[in-house]
């Protein structure tokens, strides 16, 4: 019997659900085990037992230490584990960023000021011959929000897309453990919700805010269409490790 794989599922912050991406990993046959930090939800101290991680985003700054968000240091610990074994892991956002630094990498606040909205990522050529990123579009359509940058990946990371705006959008260390600085999850409501209660990020766009919103909830179909298989394909990497584990 093929083991489905157990995705532990780190929440940051009921502002960032797994919501579509959690649906996509279901359909790909994972089960997930959800824990929302903002209501409470305890981490595990170890990855046991575990087939793949996903770390979402949040409101919380990289850079907070442990008096600022305590949340943060248990998934650090975890991103670190996941790193030290090659686990499939995706970390989004804040994820993506508290990866690079526990891999050795480094976060400042970002030199060009926040970076909202509907936007596209270009695949670098060493994505060409990963077998998650190999199948994306060449310039697949994302959404972004956030304050932070990654500055600095860690050393061997290998960079799989990059736009304009930042350079180091998504990387992967080791070869099953992938960080995306921007968000691939989200639900137009999520995006307005994220516009409502940010206007230093609305106010660096060049669009007044409905209009940012507007094409953020038109680029969604095009943002589906380019992740759910990617979606699928990291899937079948957690199955993987079940089957192997097994």
């Amino acid at each position: 019997m093929t083991s489905r794989g157990r995705l532990l599922v780190v929440v940051p912050s009921e502002t960032d659900p797994p919501a579509r991406l959690g649906e996509w990993l279901r359909a790909a046959g994972l089960e997930l085990d959800e824990r929302h930090l903002g209501t409470g939800d305890p981490l595990p101290e170890s990855l046991q037992g575990v087939d793949g991680l996903l770390v979402l985003g949040g409101p919380q700054s990289s850079m907070d230490d442990e008096a600022t968000s305590p949340e943060l240091v248990g998934v650090r610990a975890l991103l670190r584990q996941a790193v030290e074994a090659d686990l499939p892991t995706l970390a989004i956002c804040l994820g993506a960023q508290l990866l690079a630094q526990v891999g050795g990498g480094s976060t400042r606040v970002g030199v060009d000021g926040p970076e909202v909205g509907a936007t596209l990522v270009a695949k670098r050529d060493a994505a060409d011959a990963d077998p998650v990123f190999g199948p994306l579009p060449l310039s697949p359509d994302v959404i972004q929000w956030h304050h932070d940058e990654i500055d600095r990946l860690p050393r061997g990371a290998t960079l799989l897309a990059s736009n304009p705006h930042y350079p180091n959008q998504a990387f992967r260390l080791g070869a099953h453990v992938y960080a995306l600085q921007f968000h691939i999850e989200t639900t137009p409501e999520m995006v307005r919700a994220w516009a409502a209660s940010d206007p230093v990020g609305v106010a660096a766009h060049p669009l007044d805010v409905e209009t940012l919103c507007a094409r953020a909830t038109a680029a969604h179909d095009d943002v589906a269409q380019a992740w759910e298989p990617f979606a699928g394909r990291f899937a079948a990497l957690v199955r993987s490790r079940a089957e192997a584990a097994a």
